[in-house]
C-alpha cells in the first residue's frame, strides 16, 4: 500500500537539526528525500558529538530515510545540477540565512516560473523581516529570546536551557506541517507555495498560556522547577525510593489521589479545596503529600495511582526509557542497515496510520554523497554523465 506522501520528491538542502528533522518526518510518510550536501564537508552536524567511531550520532538521529548526494555548490556545473534537481522536485527545504538561496541560483520566484508546483520551505533563525533577519541563529539563542529559558529551572538555577534542542525540534515539526498544508493546497489548484518559519517564531508560539497571561494581564511568568506553573499537585514527587510524576488535571483527580494515598479528608480541607487554594498553598501541600508518598516505593504508587485513573508515571533515565515495557510494545526502535553493512538502530517516526507504524525507508546516509549514482540515475543521467561529474569534482 502506498504511504501518504508516496511519489513526493523532496530536495533537502538543510543542515543541523530543524531542517533535517522536518525532512525525516516527510520521509516517514513515504516521501523520497534527497539530502544535498556540500562536497567535501557535508552537513555541519556530521562533525558534532556524540560519535560511534567516526560517525556522528547527532547526524544519524535526524537523517533517517534519506539518500545523500554531495555537490560542489560553488561551481557553475554544481549550481546548474542543483537547480535541475530543484526543478524536478515537489518540495525544496532550506535553512540558510535570508538571501543565500537566491545567491545559489535558487531564487524561489525564478524556480516558480519553471516549476509552478514547487513548494519551498524556508527555516531561518529570526524570520524574513526585522532587524535580526540576517543574524545567525541556533536553538539556544531562540530559547533565550523567546522567554523559554526565563521560565525553566528552579531557584538560582535560572535562566536554564531546556535539556534537548527543543526549538530546533518544534521548528522542524512546524516546517513539516507547513509543507503538508502547501501540498494539500497544491492538490486543489496545482500551484506551489513559499512557506516560511523561524526558530524564534516557533519558540514564541510554544509559550502558550505563559505568553497569553502576559498579553492579557501583564503578568510575567517565573520558573517553577518540576511543578506545573498553575496547576497543583502536578509535578515530580518523592517516594520511598524514586521520584514519580503525578498530574491531577481536575478536582476529580485531586479527590481520588487523596483517597489512594491514604488521607481522603485532605481533599476537603479549606486550604486545598479548590485549584486556586491548592496553588496558593503549594509548598505546604507538597510537603504533606510527600510525607504520605514516602511510605511506599515508586512502582507501587504508580500502579495504585494509575489504577485510580490519575495520570502518573516514572521519571526515566535514557537507558530506562528503552527498557520500559510500554516503549518496547510501541517498537519505537528500528534496526536499519547502512550501505557498508553497519547496523544502525534509530528511533522511528512517532506515527501510526491505519493501525500500523511507518517503516524507516533506509538508514541515515552516513557516507557523504554515498547515494549519488542512485539519485542521478533516477534523475535520468547516464552512467558516463555521472562519471564525468565525478571526474570534474562536481559530485
Amino acid at each position: 500500500m502506498d504511504q501518504l506522501l508516496s511519489g513526493i520528491k523532496v530536495l533537502d538542502l538543510t543542515r543541523a537539526l530543524a531542517g533535517p528533522l522536518c525532512t525525516s518526518l516527510l520521509s516517514d510518510f513515504g516521501a523520497d528525500v534527497v539530502k544535498v550536501e556540500t562536497r567535501g564537508s557535508g552537513d555541519s552536524s556530521r562533525q558534532w558529538p556524540p560519535f560511534d567511531g567516526d560517525r556522528s550520532l547527532y547526524f544519524a538521529s535526524v537523517n533517517r530515510g534519506k539518500r545523500s548526494i554531495a555537490i560542489d555548490m560553488r561551481s557553475d556545473r554544481g549550481r546548474k545540477l542543483l537547480r535541475s534537481l530543484a526543478l524536478d522536485a515537489d518540495v525544496l527545504v532550506e535553512n540558510f540565512r535570508p538571501g543565500v538561496l537566491a545567491d545559489m541560483g535558487l531564487d524561489p520566484d525564478s524556480l516558480e516560473q519553471e516549476n509552478p508546483g514547487l513548494v519551498v520551505m524556508s527555516i531561518s533563525g529570526f524570520g524574513p523581516v526585522g532587524p535580526d533577519q540576517f543574524a545567525p541563529g541556533l536553538d539556544q539563542v531562540a530559547q533565550g529570546m523567546s522567554g523559554l529559558m526565563s521560565v525553566t529551572g528552579a531557584g538560582e538555577q535560572t535562566p536554564m536551557r531546556v535539556g534537548i534542542p527543543i526549538i530546533d525540534t518544534v521548528s522542524g515539526i512546524y516546517a513539516a506541517l507547513g509543507i503538508t498544508a502547501a501540498l494539500a493546497s497544491r492538490g486543489r489548484d496545482g500551484r506551489g507555495h513559499r512557506v516560511q518559519t523561524s526558530l524564534l517564531e516557533s519558540a514564541i508560539s510554544i509559550m502558550t498560556f505563559q505568553a497569553q497571561d502576559y498579553l492579557s494581564t501583564g503578568r510575567v511568568s517565573t520558573p517553577n522547577g518540576n511543578t506545573h506553573p498553575t496547576i497543583t499537585p502536578y509535578g515530580a514527587f518523592d517516594t520511598a525510593d524514586f521520584p514519580i510524576n503525578i498530574a491531577t488535571g481536575s478536582d476529580k483527580h485531586w479527590i481520588a489521589l487523596c483517597s489512594v494515598i491514604g488521607d481522603p479528608d485532605l481533599a476537603f480541607r479549606a486550604e486545598y479545596a479548590t485549584g486556586k487554594e491548592r496553588l496558593a498553598h503549594r509548598d505546604q501541600l507538597t510537603k504533606e503529600l510527600e510525607d504520605l508518598l514516602t511510605t511506599k516505593g515508586a512502582a507501587q504508587w504508580i500502579a495504585e495511582i494509575r489504577g485510580a485513573g490519575i495520570p502518573c508515571g516514572p521519571i526515566h533515565s535514557i537507558d530506562q526509557v528503552f527498557s520500559d515495557p510500554q516503549v518496547e510494545a510501541l517498537q519505537m526502535v528500528e534496526q536499519t542497515q547502512s550501505a557498508d553493512g553497519t547496523s544502525i538502530p534509530v528511533v522511528r517516526g512517532p506515527f501510526w496510520v491505519d493501525g500500523k507504524t511507518l517503516p524507516v525507508r533506509n538508514a541515515p546516509p552516513m557516507t557523504l554523497g554515498g547515494d549519488a549514482d542512485d539519485v542521478l540515475t533516477d534523475f535520468g543521467l547516464r552512467p558516463e554523465e555521472i562519471e564525468d561529474l565525478r571526474a570534474n569534482s562536481v559530485i
